[in-house]
């Protein structure tokens, strides 16, 4: 359950974290977590982007979890799940902070993903598309990145502690799950039907 310093989204799985020794949430696609608290954010990426972003001096931050840039014809179903979508999970994570008293003058990012994890994906790189996009939004919105690993050919496992703006990531050479290869299969369709490229 959430605190009054915390926000969510279609509610991200809250669990304690043995490793790290304090309580954590996981983040999947389309979700965003921002909190004033000592709660570590954890998320999965192959091409999908997530935006580290947090109040150099109060603390407060959150991540988001992308998979597309941009969308081309909103639907019903786009609207459903518009935090999939860079565009608009990059406002509502930036709105949210400033809701819980952040302040955009001290905003700085860490920014991971955008990796090209699948064979015969170069006609139509989502990866790349996302990675171009988060650093396109951070110079238009002079927040600067102060970390980055994003484009490569590995997926990766991202921890952040916003309160201290500390990220570990993991790289994932080789994927024993194939949940991040489904998503990106689903990519193919979506990038031709919705995305700006």
């Amino acid at each position: 359950m959430a605190s009054n310093a915390e926000r969510f989204t279609k509610t991200p799985t809250p669990y304690f974290d043995p490793y790290f020794q304090r309580a954590a949430v996981k983040l999947l696609p389309g979700q965003y977590y921002v909190t004033s608290g000592e709660t570590m954010i954890v998320t999965t990426l192959g091409s999908c982007v997530a935006a580290c972003v947090r109040d150099k001096v109060s603390g407060i931050g959150g991540m988001n979890h992308f998979m597309l840039p941009a969308v081309l014809r909103p639907d019903q179903q786009t609207a459903k799940t518009f935090t999939k979508y860079g565009v608009f999970a990059m406002q509502k994570l930036l709105e949210t902070l400033t809701r819980m008293g952040a302040k955009p003058a001290n905003f700085e990012a860490k920014v991971f993903g955008g990796g090209h994890v699948m064979e015969g994906f170069a006609s139509c790189d989502v990866g790349t598309q996302n990675a171009r996009f988060i650093e396109q939004f951070m110079a238009t919105n002079e927040i600067p990145i102060v970390s980055r690993d994003l484009y490569q050919d590995y997926a990766r496992k991202v921890y952040f502690l916003p309160q201290t703006g500390e990220v570990q990531m993991r790289r994932i050479r080789r994927l024993n799950n194939t949940t991040i290869i489904e998503r990106e299969k689903a990519h193919r369709i979506s990038l031709s039907r919705r995305v700006v490229g």
